[in-house]
Order: C-alpha cells, then sequence, then structure tokens
C-alpha cells in the first residue's frame, strides 16, 4: 500500500500535523507494510504558479504545445498520487482557509485533461477513487454543513479531494 502523507503547516509541533500523524499511524496498524511517501509542504514549499506552468494551462492548443518542462513538478507530483492507495493529509486554517502551500499543491495536481475534465454539469475527476484523510486543525468551532459557516477549508478540502479519487 502506498501512503503520500503531506503536511502544509509551517509549524513542526503543529496540531494538524499530529492528527495527520495519527492517521498515518492507525493506517500502518492496518497495513504495516505500507509505503509512506513524506511530502513536507511546511518545511519545503513548492513553488507557487511559475510562468511557463501558467502559459501551458492558459488553453487546450498551449496545453498540448507546452514549453519543455513546464510540465515536469506536476506530473511527478501527479504520478505520486496515481500511485497512492490512500491519501493523508494534515492543515491548519490560516485566516479561514488552507494555507498556500496546500494551495500551491493542489494547483499542480488538478490539471484539465490529465486529472479532471470539464463537462456540462462541471468538473469530473479522472483518476481512480481513493480513500482521501484530511485532518484539519482549527481554533473555529463553526461545523462545515452549516448554511452560514464562514470556514472555508472544508468546502475547498471535500471539492479537491473528490477530484483526486
Amino acid at each position: 500500500m502506498n501512503i503520500p502523507h503531506i503536511d502544509s503547516s509551517p509549524r513542526r509541533e503543529s496540531h494538524s500535523r499530529q492528527l495527520s500523524a495519527a492517521i498515518v499511524e492507525r493506517l500502518l496498524e492496518v497495513a504495516p507494510g505500507a509505503s509512506i511517501i513524506r511530502r513536507d509542504l511546511g518545511a519545503e514549499p513548492l513553488p507557487q504558479t511559475e510562468p511557463l506552468y501558467a502559459a501551458a494551462l492558459a488553453s487546450p492548443a498551449t496545453l498540448a504545445t507546452s514549453p519543455a518542462g513546464s510540465l515536469d513538478l506536476s506530473e511527478a507530483l501527479i504520478r505520486e498520487v496515481e500511485a497512492a492507495d490512500v491519501i493523508v493529509i494534515g492543515t491548519p486554517m490560516h485566516n479561514l482557509m488552507i494555507p498556500s502551500v496546500l494551495k500551491a499543491w493542489i494547483d499542480q495536481i488538478l490539471r484539465v485533461g490529465r486529472t479532471m475534465k470539464s463537462t456540462p454539469s462541471g468538473k469530473v475527476g479522472m483518476l481512480r477513487d481513493r480513500p482521501v484523510y484530511i485532518g484539519v486543525a482549527s481554533v473555529a468551532s463553526s461545523p462545515a454543513s452549516a448554511p452560514t459557516s464562514r470556514i472555508f477549508s472544508h468546502p475547498i478540502c471535500r471539492w479537491h479531494s473528490a477530484r483526486l479519487g
């Protein structure tokens, strides 16, 4: 079993890191031989969208003839997700939102024509289904299902994880 373990908190002793580690520990009890692929976005952040990557994504034509190297990071991260049997993400909330380092990871993985497609009813994931566990640490106490919820990270995490499988 392959388990990418992604943390996005810049704090080494954060609650979200403890939560994601506990999820991984529980998964290892069930599958002791699992391979953990560690990606610490808080300590080693991915670059924000770079000009060549943005140019490649500008249209179907530019995506088909993307500049050399512009999709390399994206492809490497997508392959990690494709090889995953389970994905574990630990994230804090910063100003009611996920950290920009986690958003940068998502931006590299969700790519029209590669991991999702546009349909008349909206975006649809193209990756196989797999469990995605997201441990969110927050001081807020509003449930994500509440109509007046101002915690934007919960619906964002749900929407993106549905496209990851």
